[in-house]
């Protein structure tokens, strides 16, 4: 089956998988948008908007261990049906707080503390299950097209949440519950069934294998690593409410679209992924495109002007994708299956501190220094970063394939 194309949405399984994904994605850029509205809508603090993104973080590495060993050691469609099915549990939540009109903010900090632990246990099982959808050959097609439908969510659902919240923010809320109780019936849908194989008693050697792993593959550490730094210094999005009132003086409905704009840009260049996937340059490809997403990012922080600063989160978007879909068959196609919701694990932390924590760090730098400054001042260590990390991991600069040879 070749890589390219569209040919690996003809399996039940994947189609599957990628539904849940895109309904999943949806709920999640939905409510976001809604809890960022809500949440500055309240407080007026930009210290409110990072203590969010720190709330949403902080489960993954403390469950890391756990959730990794759940991953490898049960049925990875019953890990990641129950992680959605408690996510529709928060929606479910925030629409009890809409509806009984509180007033304070720790409720929402405590339900997005429970979101982050439900995404601490289904995203390294999502992660681990894929490969195993897809023939080996159709890897980087196959996560370039799942990437795609993932960013339609995300395109779609920043938008989306930005419309239905001019009804109200319990609409937004309930919505995002029936989606994730769509993903987990769409989850529960898929039929493969990983091979049966011994389980290992679980020590700290079995139980760090993911770390030891990671560290014993220069490429991946450096790949999963320079993503990290790169989103958490540069990243703006829990800032865009403050933009979208502040700056450039636009309500929730433009919220939505700057939202958006970096989802559309994911998109655009996964669907070029997908049809020509990377095959050769990786590394300098990755550098470049980190390179390229600091640039965006100062000129969305100097911008006044909406469809500039669309057109720079857009650029964002380009940039990121390419660095996902580098970062994503490094790591998923070269680890074995029997550790990939360890590594997962892992490397969701690492995800998750460039999302959650970069945006506690925006948050905080925005509060101390003003929110266009803060942008800035990203961009240009995200730009840092890239030519650091050259020096600190040649090997990744000079990476050439994707997949190891064998």
């Amino acid at each position: 089956m070749s890589s390219s194309g569209w040919s690996v949405l003809r399996l039940h399984d994947f189609r599957a998988f990628v539904l849940a994904r895109i309904s999943t994605v949806l709920a999640l850029q939905m409510q976001s948008v809604a809890m960022g509205w809500f949440v500055y809508d309240m407080t007026k603090s930009a210290w409110a908007l990072g203590f969010v993104g720190l709330a949403a973080f902080l489960p993954a590495p403390v469950l890391a261990l756990v959730t990794g060993q759940v991953a490898d050691r049960y049925d990875r469609r019953k890990v990641i049906a129950s992680g959605y099915s408690v996510a529709c549990v928060v929606s479910l939540g925030m629409l009890a707080c809409v509806w009984l009109k509180i007033a304070e903010i720790w409720p929402i900090f405590l339900l997005t503390m429970l979101q982050g632990a439900a995404r601490a246990f289904y995203m390294p099982a999502t992660q681990a299950i894929l490969p195993g959808l897809l023939p080996r050959d159709s890897l980087s097609g196959g996560l370039a097209l799942s990437s795609s439908t993932m960013q339609t969510g995300t395109v779609l659902g920043p938008a989306l949440g930005g419309l239905l919240y001019v009804l109200g923010p319990d609409v937004v809320f309930g919505v995002g519950a029936i989606c994730f109780a769509l993903g987990t019936l769409s989850i529960l849908s898929i039929k493969a069934r990983p091979p049966v194989v011994a389980r290992e008693p679980i020590t700290w050697p079995h139980l760090l294998g993911g770390i030891h792993f990671i560290k014993s593959q220069p490429v991946i550490l450096g790949a999963i690593s320079l993503d990290l730094f790169a989103v958490l210094l540069g990243g703006a999005t829990a800032l865009l409410p403050m933009f979208a009132q502040d700056v450039l003086n636009v309500g929730p409905e433009g919220l939505g679209l700057l939202r958006a704009a970096p989802a559309c840009g994911s998109i655009t260049m996964a669907l070029m992924l997908t049809q020509w996937p990377i095959r050769r340059k990786a590394g300098p490809l990755l550098f470049s495109a980190i390179i390229l997403f600091g640039v965006a990012m100062i000129g969305f922080g100097l911008s006044t002007v909406f469809w500039l600063s669309m057109l720079c989160l857009y650029l964002s978007g380009l940039a990121d994708m390419i660095s996902v879909n580098i970062r994503q068959s490094l790591v998923q196609g070269n680890t074995p299956d029997a550790m990939r919701g360890r590594v997962s694990a892992v490397t969701t932390v690492f995800i998750g501190a460039s999302n959650e924590l970069g945006e506690f760090e925006s948050g905080v730098l925005a509060a101390l220094v003003g929110a266009v400054p803060a942008v800035v001042i990203g961009g240009v260590g995200t730009i840092l970063i890239a030519a650091l990390w050259t020096r600190l991991f040649p090997a990744l600069a000079a990476r050439d394939g994707l997949l190891n040879e064998g």
